[in-house]
């Protein structure tokens, strides 16, 4: 997924994105909410994790204005601010979930699994894929009984298609789920992962639409 991280406290800001790209996903790490503006403007994300209490700001006028314009990306809260009024006035919001701190990483990283199943229809971390079985909470993968290992960018993309398994993805789409801005980008990384993904998982996983993009193989 695409993510933007939205904290101004610099370790706690420094651990999350490192906790979120280790778990194979590409992060946009900001401090101000005139940035993360900048930032839903000019790119889809797939999440946003959100504190509260900016230096411009709070960021709840921040979640009812992308909400009052259409803006259905989900959002999950991560405050000091622990009373349940606090909880109720995120969710009212627009908020999806509510993360209070100091929180364990490894929550963090449920909760985000979480919530990207809800919005791609299946909540359910269980499915099968023909001969695949996949466990997206655990993020493993298993064909024909036996257990696939698959690197965080892999997992990344065939996470991609998971959540959206009927859906024509272009090059650039995938390249977002990867990369963070700034990152350099070779010409041929989603083609190498692709076939990557066609070794380990079969052949034909994922079927080419030249000229267009990718799509998971209907079973």
């Amino acid at each position: 997924m695409r993510v933007l991280l939205v904290e101004d406290a610099p370790g706690l800001g420094e651990a999350v994105r490192e906790q979120i790209a280790d778990d194979g996903h590409a992060v946009d790490w900001v401090q101000r909410l005139d940035h993360a503006s900048n930032s839903v403007r000019t790119t889809p994300y797939d999440l946003i994790l959100l504190d509260l209490m900016l230096p411009d700001g709070h960021a709840l006028d921040f979640l009812r204005r992308q909400r009052s314009a259409g803006n259905v990306t989900p959002v999950i809260i991560l405050t000091a601010q622990d009373q349940i009024s606090d909880r109720i006035a995120g969710l009212n919001a627009g908020a999806d979930d509510y993360l209070v701190k100091p929180f364990d990483l490894f929550e963090l990283s449920a909760r985000v699994a979480a919530v990207a199943r809800r919005y791609s229809g299946n909540p359910n971390p269980h499915i099968k894929l023909g001969e695949l079985q996949v466990d997206m909470n655990a993020r493993t993968v298993q064909r024909a009984g036996t257990t696939v290992d698959l690197t965080a960018r892999e997992w990344a993309l065939f996470e991609a298609f998971v959540q959206r398994p009927n859906a024509l993805l272009s090059k650039s789409q995938l390249e977002e789920r990867l990369y963070a801005f700034g990152a350099e980008i070779e010409s041929n990384t989603i083609e190498v992962y692709i076939s990557r993904l066609r070794k380990k998982l079969g052949r034909d996983l994922v079927e080419t639409v030249r000229g267009m993009g990718y799509r998971l193989t209907p079973v």
